[in-house]
């Protein structure tokens, strides 16, 4: 799958992101100097990686005919270092009731192993350019 998504200034530090045919707001939150209107964007980066856990986790519940009632996905970032960044991750998953003990290991490794969660691991080459 390839795609491509676009950016758009708003006002202040808020900005539109549409992705095909759908549009997400980020801002910053006052104390920042926005208007805390939205998420920022490191919010949605570690929502990417939650929300991708989220959904490999459920696709393995659908696979085994398990119910995914229950199913929850928390995430918890640090930012920091030089340079800025998301310097600590920590994803847990509350599994359903409905996993068996005895799946719970596969359970984790499929979940564990979500794009977003694989690009971290293997970060892709990114080049930002300057449009004339």
């Amino acid at each position: 799958m390839s795609g491509e998504l676009r950016v758009r200034h708003v006002d202040g530090d808020r900005f539109t992101v549409d992705v095909r045919g759908h549009r997400v707001t980020v801002d910053q939150p006052v104390g920042d100097g926005g208007t805390d209107t939205a998420p920022t964007p490191t919010e949605l980066f570690v929502a990417g990686l939650a929300s991708c856990v989220a959904f490999y986790a459920r696709r393995y519940l659908v696979r085994h005919e398990l119910d995914a009632s229950g199913l929850e996905v928390t995430a918890r970032y640090a930012v920091g270092g030089r340079p800025a960044r998301v310097s600590e991750l920590a994803v847990h998953i509350t599994p359903p009731a409905a996993l068996p003990a005895d799946r719970r290991d596969a359970f984790l490794a499929v979940a564990s192993h979500c794009t977003v969660h694989n690009t971290l691991h293997e970060p892709p080459a990114v080049d930002i350019v300057l449009d004339s």
